[in-house]
C-alpha cells in the first residue's frame, strides 16, 4: 500500500447508468482519508472498497451539482449509524447549508458528532486545509455554476539522520529533531558540524491536483505544474466538442492538453458522459497528446507517492 493514494469510488456524471457510480473518490494520506465529492452511493463505495469509516474527518465538495454532492447525506447518517463521535468537516460553496441544512436537520437531528461546513471560495486560490503533513489549496475551475478543483500537497519532510555520524558526535536526542529539519550542530567544545555532514537528503513530497467539472481553461496550469497525478474530467470525446463547450465541460483530449502543458507525472480521466458505452475512446483521444494517462474506474486505487 502506498503512503499516497487514490481510491476511486465513483466516476460517471449527471445521468445515472448501471456502469458507473456518481463521482466521488477518496484521498488517502497514511492513516488520513479526505473524500473529494460525494455522489449519491458513496458511503456505499467506501464499505465495499472496505475503506475505513474513522479515518475519514474532512469532505472537499467541488461544485453543487447534484452528481457531486447529492450522496453527503447518505455517508452522515451511516457515520451516525455507526456512532462517529469525532468531528466531520464539510468544505464546500456556503450555499451548501441552504440545501443540506433542512435536510440533515430532519433527518438526523441527534447525530453523534458535530457537522460543521467550512466555506470556500471557489474563484480564488486558498489554502482551506492544513496539518503537519499536509496542505489542501482550492483550484479556481470554470463551469455553469462555482466550482473549484483541489491540490493536495505534502509538506517538506524532514532529513535523514545518518546514525553512524550522529553517534559519532554523540548528538543528544534533544537536538536532533532541529538537525532533521535542517539545523547545523555545534559541539560541546563550540565545532560547528554542517547539517549535510549529519543528514542525507530527505524523501521527495508529493502532489495530487483534482480538477472537477471544468471547461478547458490554460489558467490552472500554473498551479498544477509538475504534479505527480492529475485528474482531470473529460466527460466527452472530440465529437462532442461542441457540447463540451455548451456544457462547460472538457474532451479527454483538452484534459491531456492541460496535462501535457503542465508537465505532470500522470493523469486520470472521469466523469465520463452516459451516452458512452465504451471509455476506451476517451483514453485512446488522450494518450495521443498525453501518453501516461489512464481511465479511472470504480475500485481504481492510483498511488501518488509511487512507492
Amino acid at each position: 500500500m502506498s503512503d499516497f493514494e487514490i481510491n476511486i469510488l465513483g466516476c460517471g456524471s449527471a445521468l445515472p447508468t448501471v456502469k458507473h457510480y456518481p463521482t466521488s473518490q477518496v484521498v488517502a494520506l497514511r492513516e488520513k482519508m479526505f473524500m473529494v465529492d460525494c455522489g449519491e452511493g458513496a458511503q456505499l463505495q467506501f464499505r465495499r472498497q472496505k475503506l475505513k469509516f474513522s479515518r475519514l474527518n474532512h469532505i472537499f465538495i467541488s461544485h453543487l451539482h447534484g452528481d457531486h454532492c447529492f450522496g453527503l447525506p447518505g455517508i452522515i447518517s451511516t457515520l451516525a449509524l455507526l456512532g462517529r463521535t469525532g468531528e466531520l468537516v464539510v468544505h464546500a460553496h456556503p450555499d451548501i447549508e441552504k440545501i443540506f441544512g433542512p435536510i440533515l436537520s430532519y433527518c438526523s437531528r441527534d447525530m453523534p458528532f458535530q457537522l460543521r461546513f467550512n466555506s470556500l471560495t471557489p474563484s480564488v486560490s486558498e489554502i482551506i486545509y492544513e496539518d503537519r503533513s499536509m496542505r489542501v489549496r482550492t483550484i479556481p475551475l470554470r463551469h455553469r455554476i462555482p466550482t473549484c478543483g483541489f491540490l493536495f500537497e505534502e509538506k517538506p519532510k524532514s532529513r535523514h539522520l545518518i546514525r553512524d555520524i550522529v553517534e559519532f558526535y554523540k548528538i543528544p536526542l534533544k537536538d536532533r529533531a532541529q538537525i532533521r529539519d535542517g539545523a547545523d550542530y555545534t559541539t560541546p567544545e563550540g565545532k560547528i558540524i554542517p547539517n549535510n555532514i549529519l543528514t542525507r537528503e530527505a524523501d521527495k513530497s508529493y502532489r495530487y491536483a483534482y480538477c472537477s467539472d471544468t471547461i478547458y481553461t490554460e489558467k490552472i496550469i500554473p498551479l498544477i505544474e509538475g504534479v505527480d497525478v492529475l485528474y482531470h474530467e473529460s466527460t466527452f470525446a472530440n465529437d462532442n466538442l461542441l457540447r463540451a463547450k455548451e456544457t462547460f465541460h472538457s474532451t479527454a483530449i483538452q484534459a491531456a492538453e492541460i496535462a501535457r502543458k503542465a508537465n505532470v507525472g500522470r493523469l486520470i480521466l472521469g466523469h465520463y458522459s452516459a451516452r458512452y458505452l465504451d471509455n476506451t475512446i476517451f483514453l485512446e483521444e488522450a494518450i495521443s497528446v498525453f501518453p501516461n494517462t489512464i481511465l479511472a474506474q470504480e475500485g481504481l486505487v492510483v498511488p501518488v507517492s509511487g512507492k
